[in-house]
Protein backbone atom coordinates (compact mmCIF):
# COMPACT_ATOMS: atom_id res chain seq x y z
CA UNK A 1 0.00 0.00 0.00
CA UNK A 2 1.20 3.74 -0.16
CA UNK A 3 1.44 5.41 3.09
CA UNK A 4 1.01 9.00 2.71
CA UNK A 5 3.28 10.49 5.96
CA UNK A 6 1.64 13.88 5.72
CA UNK A 7 -2.57 13.04 5.68
CA UNK A 8 -2.40 13.22 9.52
CA UNK A 9 -2.14 16.88 9.27
CA UNK A 10 -5.20 19.09 7.89
CA UNK A 11 -3.98 19.72 4.08
CA UNK A 12 -4.06 23.06 2.05
CA UNK A 13 -5.27 22.84 -1.33
CA UNK A 14 -2.98 24.19 -3.51
CA UNK A 15 -0.11 27.35 -4.01
CA UNK A 16 -0.45 29.57 -7.23
CA UNK A 17 2.05 31.72 -8.54
CA UNK A 18 2.24 34.10 -11.44
CA UNK A 19 4.38 36.72 -13.28
CA UNK A 20 4.12 39.22 -16.16
CA UNK A 21 6.58 41.00 -18.18
CA UNK A 22 10.37 38.51 -17.28
CA UNK A 23 12.24 37.17 -19.79
CA UNK A 24 13.44 34.67 -17.20
CA UNK A 25 9.67 33.93 -16.46
CA UNK A 26 9.12 30.37 -16.29
CA UNK A 27 12.11 29.89 -14.35
CA UNK A 28 11.15 32.41 -11.45
CA UNK A 29 7.84 30.61 -11.68
CA UNK A 30 9.90 27.60 -10.82
CA UNK A 31 11.47 29.17 -7.87
CA UNK A 32 8.28 30.48 -6.91
CA UNK A 33 6.67 27.20 -6.69
CA UNK A 34 9.12 25.59 -4.78
CA UNK A 35 8.84 28.20 -2.05
CA UNK A 36 5.20 27.10 -1.82
CA UNK A 37 5.82 23.44 -1.88
CA UNK A 38 4.68 23.28 1.38
CA UNK A 39 0.87 24.03 0.04
CA UNK A 40 0.97 21.06 -2.17
CA UNK A 41 2.81 17.97 -3.08
CA UNK A 42 0.89 16.28 -5.26
CA UNK A 43 1.58 17.15 -8.48
CA UNK A 44 2.59 20.83 -10.37
CA UNK A 45 2.40 22.49 -13.62
CA UNK A 46 3.59 26.04 -15.46
CA UNK A 47 2.29 27.45 -18.34
CA UNK A 48 4.02 29.83 -20.43
CA UNK A 49 2.93 32.79 -23.11
CA UNK A 50 5.46 33.32 -25.93
CA UNK A 51 4.49 34.18 -29.87
CA UNK A 52 4.90 31.48 -32.88
CA UNK A 53 6.21 32.55 -36.13
CA UNK A 54 3.26 33.48 -37.07
CA UNK A 55 2.79 36.35 -35.06
CA UNK A 56 -0.06 34.28 -32.84
CA UNK A 57 0.15 33.93 -29.73
CA UNK A 58 0.73 30.21 -28.20
CA UNK A 59 0.65 28.84 -24.82
CA UNK A 60 3.17 26.35 -23.45
CA UNK A 61 2.64 23.68 -20.44
CA UNK A 62 4.69 21.25 -18.46
CA UNK A 63 3.21 19.53 -15.88
CA UNK A 64 3.04 16.18 -13.73
CA UNK A 65 2.89 14.38 -10.76
CA UNK A 66 5.30 15.07 -7.76
CA UNK A 67 7.43 17.86 -6.38
CA UNK A 68 8.53 20.65 -7.99
CA UNK A 69 12.11 19.78 -8.59
CA UNK A 70 10.67 16.12 -9.54
CA UNK A 71 8.15 17.28 -12.36
CA UNK A 72 10.91 19.99 -13.52
CA UNK A 73 14.09 18.26 -13.23
CA UNK A 74 15.56 18.41 -16.74
CA UNK A 75 16.80 22.63 -17.84
CA UNK A 76 15.82 22.14 -21.22
CA UNK A 77 12.06 22.67 -20.05
CA UNK A 78 12.82 25.83 -19.71
CA UNK A 79 15.08 26.89 -22.59
CA UNK A 80 13.06 25.31 -25.37
CA UNK A 81 9.97 24.28 -24.18
CA UNK A 82 8.56 27.22 -21.08
CA UNK A 83 9.18 30.14 -23.34
CA UNK A 84 7.51 33.71 -22.91
CA UNK A 85 7.50 36.71 -20.72
CA UNK A 86 4.31 35.46 -18.91
CA UNK A 87 3.84 32.18 -16.71
CA UNK A 88 1.39 30.96 -14.00
CA UNK A 89 2.18 27.99 -11.38
CA UNK A 90 0.53 25.65 -9.53
CA UNK A 91 1.39 22.94 -6.73
CA UNK A 92 -1.84 21.07 -6.02
CA UNK A 93 -2.99 18.95 -3.06
CA UNK A 94 -6.79 17.99 -4.25
CA UNK A 95 -9.71 18.90 -2.50
CA UNK A 96 -11.99 18.06 -5.47
CA UNK A 97 -11.11 16.19 -8.72
CA UNK A 98 -9.31 13.08 -8.18
CA UNK A 99 -5.58 13.17 -7.03
CA UNK A 100 -4.98 10.17 -9.51
CA UNK A 101 -5.48 11.77 -12.62
CA UNK A 102 -3.10 14.06 -14.58
CA UNK A 103 -6.10 15.33 -16.30
CA UNK A 104 -6.74 17.72 -12.65
CA UNK A 105 -3.19 18.62 -12.92
CA UNK A 106 -2.70 22.75 -13.02
CA UNK A 107 -2.79 25.35 -14.45
CA UNK A 108 -6.04 23.85 -17.19
CA UNK A 109 -5.55 25.28 -20.30
CA UNK A 110 -8.18 26.35 -22.56
CA UNK A 111 -8.44 28.17 -26.45
CA UNK A 112 -12.05 29.91 -26.86
CA UNK A 113 -13.47 32.23 -29.04
CA UNK A 114 -11.62 35.03 -27.21
CA UNK A 115 -8.28 33.45 -27.22
CA UNK A 116 -6.28 31.40 -24.95
CA UNK A 117 -6.99 31.14 -21.30
CA UNK A 118 -5.29 29.22 -18.37
CA UNK A 119 -6.29 29.13 -14.89
CA UNK A 120 -4.54 28.23 -11.17
CA UNK A 121 -6.47 27.99 -8.55
CA UNK A 122 -6.50 27.86 -4.41
CA UNK A 123 -9.88 27.19 -2.86
CA UNK A 124 -13.04 25.43 -3.01
CA UNK A 125 -16.14 26.23 -4.43
CA UNK A 126 -19.26 25.39 -2.75
CA UNK A 127 -21.52 25.32 -5.65
CA UNK A 128 -19.21 23.89 -8.55
CA UNK A 129 -21.55 20.71 -8.10
CA UNK A 130 -24.79 23.11 -9.11
CA UNK A 131 -23.26 24.49 -11.85
CA UNK A 132 -21.23 21.79 -13.29
CA UNK A 133 -24.80 20.06 -14.16
CA UNK A 134 -26.10 23.18 -15.06
CA UNK A 135 -23.35 23.27 -18.13
CA UNK A 136 -23.63 19.60 -19.07
CA UNK A 137 -27.40 19.32 -18.80
CA UNK A 138 -26.62 22.37 -21.67
CA UNK A 139 -23.94 20.47 -23.25
CA UNK A 140 -21.10 21.49 -21.91
CA UNK A 141 -18.14 18.80 -21.88
CA UNK A 142 -15.86 18.65 -19.26
CA UNK A 143 -12.22 17.06 -19.45
CA UNK A 144 -11.48 17.10 -15.33
CA UNK A 145 -13.15 16.15 -12.44
CA UNK A 146 -12.05 19.50 -10.69
CA UNK A 147 -14.19 22.08 -9.53
CA UNK A 148 -11.96 24.57 -11.05
CA UNK A 149 -12.82 23.64 -14.50
CA UNK A 150 -16.28 25.58 -13.93
CA UNK A 151 -14.47 28.43 -14.28
CA UNK A 152 -13.59 28.30 -17.11
CA UNK A 153 -16.59 26.91 -18.68
CA UNK A 154 -18.89 29.95 -17.19
CA UNK A 155 -15.84 32.28 -19.21
CA UNK A 156 -15.92 30.83 -22.25
CA UNK A 157 -19.69 30.77 -22.61
CA UNK A 158 -20.01 34.73 -21.52
CA UNK A 159 -21.59 36.40 -24.14
CA UNK A 160 -19.26 39.78 -23.27
CA UNK A 161 -17.00 40.88 -25.38
CA UNK A 162 -14.28 42.23 -22.99
CA UNK A 163 -12.16 39.21 -21.69
CA UNK A 164 -11.70 40.97 -17.72
CA UNK A 165 -15.77 41.48 -17.78
CA UNK A 166 -16.32 37.78 -18.72
CA UNK A 167 -13.79 37.24 -16.11
CA UNK A 168 -15.77 39.03 -14.22
CA UNK A 169 -19.20 37.66 -15.17
CA UNK A 170 -17.88 34.24 -13.98
CA UNK A 171 -16.98 34.85 -11.03
CA UNK A 172 -20.64 36.27 -9.41
CA UNK A 173 -21.16 32.78 -10.28
CA UNK A 174 -19.59 31.16 -8.10
CA UNK A 175 -19.52 30.78 -4.38
CA UNK A 176 -17.22 29.46 -1.63
CA UNK A 177 -13.28 30.25 -1.51
CA UNK A 178 -11.16 31.41 -4.32
CA UNK A 179 -8.15 32.51 -4.57
CA UNK A 180 -7.07 32.61 -8.17
CA UNK A 181 -4.83 33.38 -11.12
CA UNK A 182 -5.33 33.38 -14.58
CA UNK A 183 -3.57 34.33 -18.10
CA UNK A 184 -4.73 34.95 -21.45
CA UNK A 185 -3.20 35.83 -24.56
CA UNK A 186 -2.01 39.52 -23.47
CA UNK A 187 -3.34 39.83 -19.34
CA UNK A 188 -2.11 38.15 -16.02
CA UNK A 189 -5.48 38.60 -13.84
CA UNK A 190 -5.39 38.11 -10.14
CA UNK A 191 -8.95 37.66 -8.22
CA UNK A 192 -9.96 36.94 -4.65
CA UNK A 193 -13.58 36.07 -3.45
CA UNK A 194 -15.44 38.62 -1.46
CA UNK A 195 -14.75 36.59 2.44
CA UNK A 196 -10.86 36.56 1.20
CA UNK A 197 -10.42 32.77 2.75
CA UNK A 198 -6.99 32.35 1.41
CA UNK A 199 -4.32 34.66 0.83
CA UNK A 200 -3.14 36.11 -2.49
CA UNK A 201 -0.67 39.32 -2.75
CA UNK A 202 0.70 41.31 -5.01
CA UNK A 203 4.71 41.46 -5.88
CA UNK A 204 7.06 43.31 -8.07
CA UNK A 205 10.56 41.94 -9.66
CA UNK A 206 12.60 44.71 -11.20
CA UNK A 207 9.68 45.68 -14.17
CA UNK A 208 8.33 42.83 -13.91
CA UNK A 209 4.81 41.63 -11.78
CA UNK A 210 4.24 38.63 -9.73
CA UNK A 211 1.01 37.45 -7.77
CA UNK A 212 1.58 34.68 -5.45
CA UNK A 213 -0.31 32.96 -2.20
CA UNK A 214 2.48 33.92 0.09
CA UNK A 215 5.02 37.04 0.11
CA UNK A 216 7.49 33.52 0.80
CA UNK A 217 7.69 32.79 -2.97
CA UNK A 218 8.60 37.12 -3.58
CA UNK A 219 11.41 36.37 -0.88
CA UNK A 220 13.29 33.46 -2.55
CA UNK A 221 13.13 35.80 -6.26
CA UNK A 222 14.51 39.13 -3.78
CA UNK A 223 11.13 40.87 -5.18
CA UNK A 224 8.95 43.55 -3.28
CA UNK A 225 6.00 42.82 -1.61
CA UNK A 226 3.49 45.46 -2.64
CA UNK A 227 0.45 44.59 -1.36
CA UNK A 228 -2.25 41.80 -0.77
CA UNK A 229 -5.21 41.17 -3.02
CA UNK A 230 -8.44 42.57 -1.23
CA UNK A 231 -11.32 40.64 -0.57
CA UNK A 232 -13.22 40.77 -3.77
CA UNK A 233 -11.14 42.38 -5.90
CA UNK A 234 -9.68 41.71 -9.33
CA UNK A 235 -6.02 42.85 -10.15
CA UNK A 236 -5.46 43.23 -13.97
CA UNK A 237 -1.52 43.61 -15.27
CA UNK A 238 -0.63 44.06 -18.67
CA UNK A 239 1.40 46.43 -21.03
CA UNK A 240 -0.26 49.07 -19.72
CA UNK A 241 0.79 48.41 -16.56
CA UNK A 242 4.16 47.90 -17.00
CA UNK A 243 4.45 51.34 -18.68
CA UNK A 244 2.12 53.20 -16.46
CA UNK A 245 3.16 51.27 -13.23
CA UNK A 246 -0.52 52.18 -12.02
CA UNK A 247 -2.19 48.17 -11.84
CA UNK A 248 -5.61 48.32 -12.93
CA UNK A 249 -8.23 47.23 -10.35
CA UNK A 250 -11.80 45.93 -10.52
CA UNK A 251 -14.71 44.78 -7.98
CA UNK A 252 -16.82 42.16 -7.80
CA UNK A 253 -20.29 43.29 -8.07
CA UNK A 254 -22.94 42.69 -5.51
CA UNK A 255 -22.98 42.64 -1.79
CA UNK A 256 -19.55 43.11 0.29
CA UNK A 257 -19.20 40.63 3.09
CA UNK A 258 -17.66 40.59 6.32
CA UNK A 259 -13.56 39.19 5.94
CA UNK A 260 -13.72 35.80 6.85
CA UNK A 261 -9.98 34.79 6.49
CA UNK A 262 -9.45 31.02 7.39
CA UNK A 263 -7.75 30.77 10.75
CA UNK A 264 -5.92 27.59 9.46
CA UNK A 265 -3.72 30.28 7.41
CA UNK A 266 -2.17 31.13 10.64
CA UNK A 267 -2.29 28.13 12.79
CA UNK A 268 -0.35 25.46 10.25
CA UNK A 269 -1.01 26.54 6.79
CA UNK A 270 1.26 29.27 5.59
CA UNK A 271 4.90 29.48 5.83
CA UNK A 272 6.30 31.18 9.35
CA UNK A 273 8.32 33.91 6.96
CA UNK A 274 5.01 34.98 5.25
CA UNK A 275 2.85 38.27 5.27
CA UNK A 276 -0.95 37.58 5.24
CA UNK A 277 -3.91 38.60 6.12
CA UNK A 278 -2.00 42.16 7.20
CA UNK A 279 0.03 40.24 9.63
CA UNK A 280 3.43 37.78 9.52
CA UNK A 281 2.22 34.46 10.10
CA UNK A 282 5.40 34.13 12.95
CA UNK A 283 4.14 36.75 14.56
CA UNK A 284 0.34 35.39 15.04
CA UNK A 285 1.70 31.68 15.69
CA UNK A 286 4.17 32.84 18.70
CA UNK A 287 1.11 34.58 20.41
CA UNK A 288 -0.97 31.38 19.79
CA UNK A 289 1.62 29.75 21.62
CA UNK A 290 2.04 32.16 24.36
CA UNK A 291 -2.31 32.59 24.92
CA UNK A 292 -1.62 28.34 25.40
CA UNK A 293 1.53 28.61 28.20
CA UNK A 294 -1.48 31.26 29.60
CA UNK A 295 -4.25 29.25 29.86
CA UNK A 296 -2.73 25.71 30.22
CA UNK A 297 1.22 26.09 31.70
CA UNK A 298 2.96 22.84 32.80
CA UNK A 299 4.55 23.03 36.12
CA UNK A 300 8.51 21.90 37.30
CA UNK A 301 7.99 17.51 38.60
CA UNK A 302 10.97 18.12 40.90
CA UNK A 303 14.31 20.08 40.19
CA UNK A 304 14.86 19.63 36.90
CA UNK A 305 13.79 22.17 33.89
CA UNK A 306 10.58 21.39 32.33
CA UNK A 307 11.63 20.49 28.35
CA UNK A 308 9.50 22.78 25.86
CA UNK A 309 9.50 20.31 22.59
CA UNK A 310 7.75 20.88 18.91
CA UNK A 311 6.08 18.46 16.48
CA UNK A 312 8.78 20.03 13.80
CA UNK A 313 8.10 22.19 11.45
CA UNK A 314 4.86 23.87 11.50
CA UNK A 315 4.81 23.79 15.43
CA UNK A 316 8.69 25.18 15.90
CA UNK A 317 7.58 29.20 15.98
CA UNK A 318 4.09 28.06 18.55
CA UNK A 319 6.69 26.35 20.84
CA UNK A 320 9.00 29.14 20.70
CA UNK A 321 6.12 31.43 22.27
CA UNK A 322 5.02 28.60 24.64
CA UNK A 323 8.50 28.70 26.42
CA UNK A 324 8.70 32.06 26.56
CA UNK A 325 5.66 32.91 28.11
CA UNK A 326 6.16 30.13 30.43
CA UNK A 327 9.22 31.06 31.58
CA UNK A 328 7.69 34.80 32.34
CA UNK A 329 5.56 32.68 34.64
CA UNK A 330 8.16 31.62 36.45
CA UNK A 331 8.22 28.34 35.97
CA UNK A 332 12.21 27.10 34.91
CA UNK A 333 11.65 25.19 31.19
CA UNK A 334 13.77 25.08 28.26
CA UNK A 335 12.89 25.25 24.35
CA UNK A 336 14.50 21.68 23.17
CA UNK A 337 14.73 19.83 19.71
CA UNK A 338 13.43 16.80 21.00
CA UNK A 339 12.59 15.49 17.80
CA UNK A 340 14.35 14.90 14.20
CA UNK A 341 12.32 14.94 11.09
CA UNK A 342 13.64 13.46 8.02
CA UNK A 343 12.81 15.94 4.91
CA UNK A 344 13.36 13.59 2.71
CA UNK A 345 10.51 11.09 2.82
CA UNK A 346 7.90 12.02 0.21
CA UNK A 347 5.79 9.17 -0.38
CA UNK A 348 6.75 5.79 1.60
CA UNK A 349 5.57 2.37 0.09
CA UNK A 350 4.98 0.22 3.38
CA UNK A 351 3.24 -3.52 4.03
CA UNK A 352 0.08 -3.32 5.27
CA UNK A 353 -1.37 -3.98 8.93
CA UNK A 354 -0.88 -2.37 12.12
CA UNK A 355 2.95 -1.31 11.76
CA UNK A 356 1.62 1.02 8.99
CA UNK A 357 1.54 3.87 11.57
CA UNK A 358 4.28 3.06 13.78
CA UNK A 359 6.46 2.62 10.71
CA UNK A 360 5.25 5.73 8.94
CA UNK A 361 6.27 8.10 12.65
CA UNK A 362 9.59 6.58 12.40
CA UNK A 363 10.50 7.10 8.92
CA UNK A 364 9.50 10.83 9.79
CA UNK A 365 10.47 11.59 13.34
CA UNK A 366 13.02 10.54 15.36
CA UNK A 367 13.66 11.58 19.36
CA UNK A 368 16.72 13.08 20.75
CA UNK A 369 16.62 10.39 23.60
CA UNK A 370 19.30 12.81 25.78
CA UNK A 371 17.15 15.52 25.72
CA UNK A 372 13.90 13.37 26.71
CA UNK A 373 15.42 11.02 29.23
CA UNK A 374 14.11 11.65 32.61
CA UNK A 375 12.33 14.98 32.21
CA UNK A 376 8.95 16.49 32.06
CA UNK A 377 8.25 16.97 28.54
CA UNK A 378 5.71 19.46 27.01
CA UNK A 379 4.93 18.33 22.97
CA UNK A 380 3.34 21.48 21.17
CA UNK A 381 1.64 20.64 17.98
CA UNK A 382 -0.75 22.80 16.09
CA UNK A 383 -3.75 20.57 15.50
CA UNK A 384 -4.80 16.47 15.95
CA UNK A 385 -6.81 15.82 12.56
CA UNK A 386 -7.29 11.75 13.45
CA UNK A 387 -4.85 10.94 16.09
CA UNK A 388 -3.84 7.94 14.84
CA UNK A 389 -0.21 9.68 14.23
CA UNK A 390 -0.73 11.68 17.33
CA UNK A 391 -1.18 8.44 19.24
CA UNK A 392 2.18 6.80 17.69
CA UNK A 393 4.67 10.38 18.30
CA UNK A 394 3.68 9.90 21.71
CA UNK A 395 4.54 6.64 21.62
CA UNK A 396 8.15 6.96 20.04
CA UNK A 397 8.52 9.71 22.65
CA UNK A 398 7.85 7.24 25.47
CA UNK A 399 10.69 5.37 24.33
CA UNK A 400 13.21 7.81 25.27
CA UNK A 401 11.70 7.47 29.22
CA UNK A 402 10.78 10.78 29.99
CA UNK A 403 9.18 11.72 33.31
CA UNK A 404 5.66 12.39 31.88
CA UNK A 405 4.41 13.90 28.41
CA UNK A 406 1.89 17.03 28.43
CA UNK A 407 0.54 17.21 25.09
CA UNK A 408 -0.38 21.27 24.17
CA UNK A 409 -2.25 22.00 21.10
CA UNK A 410 -2.49 25.86 19.63
CA UNK A 411 -6.16 25.25 18.06
CA UNK A 412 -9.44 24.37 19.13
CA UNK A 413 -10.43 20.60 18.48
CA UNK A 414 -11.47 19.95 14.87
CA UNK A 415 -14.77 18.74 15.25
CA UNK A 416 -16.66 19.48 11.76
CA UNK A 417 -15.38 19.41 7.81
CA UNK A 418 -14.17 22.27 5.67
CA UNK A 419 -15.78 23.48 2.41
CA UNK A 420 -13.16 26.42 1.67
CA UNK A 421 -10.12 24.27 0.70
CA UNK A 422 -8.80 22.03 3.18
CA UNK A 423 -9.33 18.57 3.29
CA UNK A 424 -10.25 16.92 6.42
CA UNK A 425 -11.24 13.32 6.43
CA UNK A 426 -15.35 12.81 7.08
CA UNK A 427 -16.76 14.15 10.05
CA UNK A 428 -16.89 10.40 11.82
CA UNK A 429 -13.08 9.85 11.65
CA UNK A 430 -12.11 13.37 13.02
CA UNK A 431 -10.20 12.11 16.51
CA UNK A 432 -12.20 15.40 18.38
CA UNK A 433 -15.99 14.08 17.21
CA UNK A 434 -15.60 10.96 17.37
CA UNK A 435 -14.75 11.49 21.44
CA UNK A 436 -16.90 14.14 21.83
CA UNK A 437 -14.56 16.61 22.64
CA UNK A 438 -13.76 15.05 25.48
CA UNK A 439 -10.51 15.75 27.09
CA UNK A 440 -9.97 12.74 29.28
CA UNK A 441 -11.11 10.01 26.71
CA UNK A 442 -8.94 11.48 24.21
CA UNK A 443 -5.75 12.02 26.68
CA UNK A 444 -6.08 8.25 27.69
CA UNK A 445 -6.33 7.09 24.19
CA UNK A 446 -3.19 9.50 22.98
CA UNK A 447 -1.59 8.13 26.16
CA UNK A 448 -0.25 11.62 27.45
CA UNK A 449 -0.26 12.64 30.96
CA UNK A 450 -2.01 15.74 30.15
CA UNK A 451 -3.80 17.15 27.03
CA UNK A 452 -4.69 20.76 26.77
CA UNK A 453 -6.23 22.55 23.61
CA UNK A 454 -6.66 25.97 23.24
CA UNK A 455 -10.49 27.31 23.37
CA UNK A 456 -12.07 29.06 20.24
CA UNK A 457 -12.29 31.94 22.13
CA UNK A 458 -8.36 31.71 23.14
CA UNK A 459 -7.86 31.11 19.46
CA UNK A 460 -9.29 34.24 18.08
CA UNK A 461 -7.74 36.17 21.13
CA UNK A 462 -4.24 35.37 19.60
CA UNK A 463 -5.20 36.87 15.92
CA UNK A 464 -7.42 39.29 17.32
CA UNK A 465 -4.61 42.81 15.80
CA UNK A 466 -6.14 41.06 12.21
CA UNK A 467 -9.76 41.67 13.94
CA UNK A 468 -11.74 38.88 15.76
CA UNK A 469 -14.81 38.62 13.25
CA UNK A 470 -12.77 38.50 9.82
CA UNK A 471 -11.79 34.78 10.37
CA UNK A 472 -13.40 31.89 9.32
CA UNK A 473 -13.20 29.05 11.71
CA UNK A 474 -16.01 26.79 10.95
CA UNK A 475 -14.04 23.33 11.69
CA UNK A 476 -13.63 23.64 15.13
CA UNK A 477 -17.84 25.60 15.39
CA UNK A 478 -19.88 24.27 12.59
CA UNK A 479 -20.65 27.48 11.89
CA UNK A 480 -20.38 28.06 8.16
CA UNK A 481 -20.28 31.79 6.49
CA UNK A 482 -21.41 30.33 3.58
CA UNK A 483 -24.23 28.29 2.53
CA UNK A 484 -22.63 24.73 1.89
CA UNK A 485 -24.32 21.46 0.96
CA UNK A 486 -23.45 19.34 4.06
CA UNK A 487 -23.90 16.20 1.86
CA UNK A 488 -20.97 17.00 -0.28
CA UNK A 489 -18.29 14.54 -0.12
CA UNK A 490 -14.88 14.71 -2.46
CA UNK A 491 -15.03 11.43 -3.55
CA UNK A 492 -18.52 13.04 -5.55
CA UNK A 493 -15.89 14.22 -7.79
CA UNK A 494 -13.79 11.68 -8.50
CA UNK A 495 -13.32 8.88 -11.17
Amino acid sequence: MQFNLVSEKPTCNCGIFGIYGSSNASVETYYGLHALQHRGQEACGIVTKSINEKGKPIFHFHKGEGLVTEVFDDKEIFQSKLIGKIAIGHNRYSTTGSSQSLKNVQPFIVNYRSGNLAVAHNGNLTNAKEIREELVNEGSIFQTTSDTEVILHLIARSRLDDQVEQIQEALQRIEGAFSLILMTDNKLVAARDSYGFRPLSIGKLNDAYIIASETCAFDILSAEFIREVEPGEIVVIDDEVLQSGNIKSYQLSGTQFQKKHCIFEYIYFSRPDSYIFGHNVDKMRRRLGKILAKKHPVYNEGKEKVIVISVPDSSNTTALGYQKELEKLGVKCKLEIGLIRSHYIGRTFIQPGQVNREIGVKIKFNTVKGVLEGRTVVLVDDSIVRGTTSKQLVKLIREANPKSIHLRISSSPITHPCYYGMDFPSKDELFAHKYNSNIDAMKNYLGVDSLEYLTTEEMLDAVSEAGKDNFCFACFSGKYPTEVDLSFKKEMYEI
